[in-house]
């Protein structure tokens, strides 16, 4: 592990929380949004090495989000 990084997408602020303290006592760089349009916009920012995602999000749900990654990217979801 040198530095991944995880971009978690999750309209629950408590969740991503709990995931970015979790994740980033194990090392990994971690970026947060808190919603899908906000995760897709990270998401070409940071170019994460995985994505946690929520599938059921109010706006852009998580099935959407995927569906435009898979367009460009085939990273872990």
């Amino acid at each position: 592990m040198a530095n991944e990084k995880i971009l978690v997408v999750d309209d629950d602020a408590n969740i991503c929380e709990l995931l970015r303290l979790y994740l980033t006592k194990e090392g990994y760089q971690v970026t947060v949004a808190n919603d899908g349009e906000e995760g897709l916009e990270k998401f070409n920012a940071v170019k994460p090495d995985m994505v946690l995602l929520d599938v059921m999000m109010p706006g852009m749900d998580g099935w959407q989000v995927l569906k435009a990654v898979r367009k460009s990217s085939n990273i872990p979801i």
